[in-house]
């Protein structure tokens, strides 16, 4: 029971403020992570990506659990934690102890994921689940409607500051179509003043964003107007 309030917790909160930029910390000074995490909850997120890569699935390092418990002690942001990894099923467990409200894995990885989107859910967590740009929606298979979110990638993942894929949009537009849909729609990658709004116009609730907000000076006015795009776009204010 308590997990199952966690989960709907987590997911009224994501969906409250859709659409809605969630700042990637993968972009931040990892000098002062502390102060960037703060600086960000200050200029009002509400939810923080946290990106785990393990030098396989994707050709790069990041962050591990100890990062993401030490970022849990920081704020009461939602967050959002996506596993880059060949091995998702060894490390949800942890990063779930560790703090993270929702959990996303890749389909790539996953002949068939429901059996551990299930796993996600019980340990009280919302479960996402990810697809590449060159992966095609069909992937997915029956888990994308046991899914809690559905990540589409924008860019292959890896490193930040690439350029966005258009055909995360109509990845996003299909998934938003889909008859009876109860999934939030994320999109990663490339997402700046240009492409926010597309993202949101073909469904995308929340929008990670990594070095268009922490590669400016005033965060408060990255997310904003990031933010701004996002929801006029949908039609919102």
């Amino acid at each position: 029971m308590a997990s199952a309030a966690s989960i709907l917790d987590t997911l009224r909160r994501l969906r409250a403020g859709a659409p809605q930029v969630a700042p990637s910390l993968l972009a931040c000074d990892f000098g002062h992570v502390a102060d960037e995490v703060r600086r960000v909850e200050a200029a009002g997120a509400t939810v923080l990506h946290l990106d785990i890569m393990d030098g396989h699935f994707v050709p790069n390092l990041s962050i591990g659990v100890p990062v993401v418990r030490a970022v849990r002690k920081l704020t009461d942001l939602v967050l959002d934690v996506h596993l880059m990894l060949d091995n998702p099923a060894e490390y949800v467990q942890a990063f779930r102890e560790a703090g993270a409200d929702s959990i996303t894995v890749h389909a790539e990885v996953l002949p068939d994921a429901r059996p551990l989107l299930d796993r996600i859910r019980r340990l009280g967590a919302a479960a996402g689940l990810s697809l590449n740009p060159p992966t095609p929606l069909e992937a997915l298979g029956p888990a994308v409607d046991e899914a809690d979110m559905i990540l589409v990638m924008s860019v292959m993942p890896g490193f930040g500051g690439q350029s966005f894929d258009p055909v995360a949009l109509e990845k996003l537009a299909a998934l938003r179509d889909r008859p009876g849909r109860g999934y939030l729609l994320e999109v990663d990658g490339g997402v700046n003043d240009e492409t926010a709004g597309p993202c949101a116009a073909a469904g995308a609730d929340l929008l990670v964003a990594g070095t268009a907000v922490f590669g400016g000076d005033d965060y408060q006015e990255r997310i904003a107007t990031l933010n701004a795009h996002a929801r006029s776009a949908r039609g919102g204010a």
